[in-house]
């Protein structure tokens, strides 16, 4: 399907799966932290399945989730800071070796006059420190935002603020981008080539979802 990229004043990216093939190392960094802070093969297989199926919810939530319902532990500041400290130091060294989508510097060429934004779940300082050291940040010139805020929270933000000028294009690669995308009345295309999520092809379908594999199609 052809995309006029060139009419969007404002373009937002999901971080991992779209920008970067960094789910994989996201999936793989949970079930570590979980198991270096003392839970069972099927507690951390429990909070790994939680992740995926949630796509790009924050960590917070799905640590908060798993201290809950599968530990059974109080949810206390320290236990989520000990969860978000293993976390950050799992992902640090996979994180600056995943590979980064091509065409990227092409589309930014080709889309001089659009604001881009990235909207992860990922910690949102992690996500400015990692694009500052892969030399990335400045092609984002809307932002890098992530989590605690969740994204409905940063989309009505911005949109209230005037950051995000319209029409206004999402990228992502999970059920949650698309259904946050719709609740702030923004164009939303699913990229597929690194999903997670299993039923992509059934839910794009059911919900007329645009369906590309890759940013190097958008160039």
């Amino acid at each position: 399907m052809t995309v006029d990229i060139k009419k969007y004043k404002t373009i937002i990216f999901d971080c991992d799966g779209v920008v970067l093939d960094s789910n994989i190392v996201k999936t793989e960094a949970y079930f570590r932290t979980a198991k270096k802070l003392g839970a069972t093969d099927a507690q951390a297989q429990a909070l790994v399945d939680y992740h995926v199926k949630l796509g790009g919810i924050s960590r917070y939530h799905k640590f908060d989730w798993y201290l809950r319902e599968v530990t059974h532990q109080s949810v206390t500041d320290s236990a989520i800071q000990a969860l978000l400290d293993g976390f950050s130091r799992e992902l640090e060294a996979g994180l600056m070796q995943c590979d980064m989508a091509k065409g990227l510097f092409e589309l930014r060429e080709a889309t001089p006059n659009a604001n881009w934004m990235i909207l992860s779940g990922g910690d949102q300082q992690e996500i400015r420190d990692l694009f500052a050291r892969r030399k990335l940040a400045h092609m984002f010139d809307g932002g890098l935002f992530g989590s605690p805020d969740n994204k409905d929270e940063v989309l009505a933000r911005e949109k209230a603020s005037g950051a995000i000028r319209e029409p206004a294009l999402f990228i992502g690669d999970a059920k949650y981008d698309f259904e946050a995308a719709k609740r702030a009345n923004i164009d939303f295309i699913f990229l597929s080539g690194w999903t997670e999520v299993p039923d992509w092809k059934q839910f794009c379908a059911a919900n007329n979802i645009v369906v590309l594999e890759s940013i190097k199609q958008l160039c």
